[in-house]
């Protein structure tokens, strides 16, 4: 058994004081006054002005230390994303597939066994919001998708072109279905909902928008009262006042952060290849030669600041949307939360929000 001592403590959902946590096999065994610790327990005293915080969770990543998924859809790709992304304070991810070959999906699949899963990003998908998917993988959805899919934690689709039978043979297998890269109306949306939808990928980007008489499935995501919903906090995928109108609606236990982050997180690769497209970064910005934006150029932790820096969001609120806000919105319940029984992952924050240190299961990187 150990400790850690901190001056701060978010514990996914509130901000606390000074608290001890302690640890053991990697789980978080109790939680304790400051000054307390059993006897003959190693206890690591954070500086005072720190704060001991969940590590953070982030539900779509393309990719990371100069890898994508896509690319190489094994375990090894995982491990190298994974650990690229923890050094940024994320310390579970799901690895993102990005409108894959059928086979590609496969090979996804069987290597996010074992993990929580990979997430599986169309191809089942509207061609008018595809963005930077392929338009040729673009499909229907099959029985045998199904099947396949049964073993992904997380499948984007969108409800207009995969039917209420589809959506709740996904559900019903335990899969978390959420609505993207869709052109549905409210309607086409709500009626995903009732199928077994439970979220909206990187909501605004790549869908149906909010007008007054065509509410479309941005409308339907905000209307609704249980959906939750990811959005990229950049200041380029999304303008700071739309997020912060989304906050209003949706509040920090349903609207959560993602990445969406591509090769050149966590590494120095300025420019990688996607589906025989070369992707650039430039001033922070990720497109192809035709301008079209191709996922985006960060982390969560910088995710963070950018909620509490252009969005005006609470510390604790922004906290909360990368923590325990996405570990529910994945029904994980033994992450994100700094509590009896949860994983010890945790991430150290100075003043300004950035990571100071990061320990995965109990053990500092």
């Amino acid at each position: 058994m150990r400790a850690l001592r901190t001056s701060m403590l978010f514990d996914g959902i509130a901000m606390r004081g000074p608290a001890t946590v302690l640890i053991e096999n990697g789980r978080i065994e109790a939680l304790l006054d400051a000054g307390a610790a059993p006897e003959g327990v190693a206890v690591e005293t954070l500086d005072d002005g720190r704060m001991l915080a969940p590590g953070f969770i982030d539900l779509q990543v393309n990719g990371g230390g100069g890898v994508m998924f896509n690319d190489s859809c094994d375990a090894d790709a995982i491990r190298i994303m994974a650990a690229a992304h923890a050094r940024c304070g994320t310390t579970t991810i799901l690895p993102t597939l990005i409108s894959g070959t059928r086979a590609q999906i496969a090979a996804a699949v069987a290597a996010g066994r074992g993990t929580l899963g990979v997430h599986i990003e169309g191809p089942f998908i509207s061609l008018a919001r595809r963005g930077i998917h392929p338009a040729a993988n673009v499909t229907t959805m099959t029985d045998a998708d199904v099947e396949m899919l049964g073993s992904a934690a997380l499948v984007t689709l969108a409800p207009e072109c995969v039917g209420a039978v589809h959506i709740g043979a996904l559900a019903s297998r335990g899969v978390r279905v959420f609505a993207g890269h869709t052109d549905a109306t409210a309607a086409e949306t709500l009626a995903g909902l009732r199928a077994g939808i439970v979220g909206f990928t990187h909501l605004f980007n790549a869908m149906s928008q909010f007008g007054s008489r065509a509410p479309g499935a941005v409308g339907a995501a905000l209307a609704d009262r249980a959906a939750y919903a990811g959005i990229i906090a950049d200041g380029l995928h999304v303008d700071p006042v739309s997020i912060a109108a989304a906050y209003a609606a949706l509040g920090p236990d349903r609207m959560f952060l993602v990445s969406d982050a591509m090769a050149t997180a966590g590494s120095d690769v300025t420019a990688f290849m996607l589906n025989a497209m070369t992707i650039r970064l430039c001033d922070g910005k990720l497109t192809d030669d035709a301008g079209t934006l191709a996922g985006a150029h960060l982390t969560i932790a910088s995710a963070v600041r950018n909620a509490v820096s252009m969005m005006g969001i609470v510390a604790a609120d922004a906290l909360r949307m990368a923590t325990a806000t996405p570990a529910a919105a994945l029904g994980a319940r033994d992450r994100g939360r700094v509590a009896p029984g949860c994983r010890a992952d945790f991430v150290c924050l100075d003043r300004t929000l950035r990571v100071e240190a990061v320990w995965i299961g109990g053990e500092r990187l």
